[in-house]
């Protein structure tokens, strides 16, 4: 798959939630209200693999973040033929999506790779924060 320039896709939603258990759920009921707006059906084969991938990156927010970021924010994105979210939190650490993952993360690559998409992590400017970003084509 080819980069993807999130910023030009012309569908964006923005989330930010208390970094607490909850979110997991909010985070996925956004997606699928997003998605419906955007044209993208809940039958649509790359559906349910982007709501587990959402899951797991939320949940591991939410496991090893919200001791330093109180807040979560997911970013959906979506054009004609790809969706693109985020989840992003303030703290440091910036896990390998390569070799060595395991548990959630490694079905996170896992579901990403065979639906042929993308993950990368992002740091933030001041290197205190970083965003998952998955591109999956639809």
């Amino acid at each position: 798959m080819t980069p993807v320039r999130h910023a030009a896709l012309p569908h964006r939603h923005v989330l930010t939630l208390p970094n607490q258990p909850a979110a997991v759920r909010l985070a996925r009921e956004t997606a699928e209200q997003a998605l419906a707006e955007w044209g993208i059906g809940p039958r649509h084969p790359a559906v349910d693999p982007a709501l587990l991938i959402l899951g797991e990156l939320v949940t591991n927010s939410v496991r090893h973040a919200a001791v330093r970021s109180p807040q979560v924010t997911v970013i959906y994105t979506a054009g004609r033929d790809c969706l693109a979210f985020a989840v992003h939190d303030r703290h440091p650490y910036q896990p390998s999506l390569v070799g060595g993952t395991r548990g959630g993360l490694a079905t996170v690559m896992e579901l990403t790779h065979e639906l042929g998409g993308t993950a990368v992590v992002r740091a933030d400017a001041d290197q205190q924060g970083k965003s998952i970003w998955i591109t999956l084509p639809l």
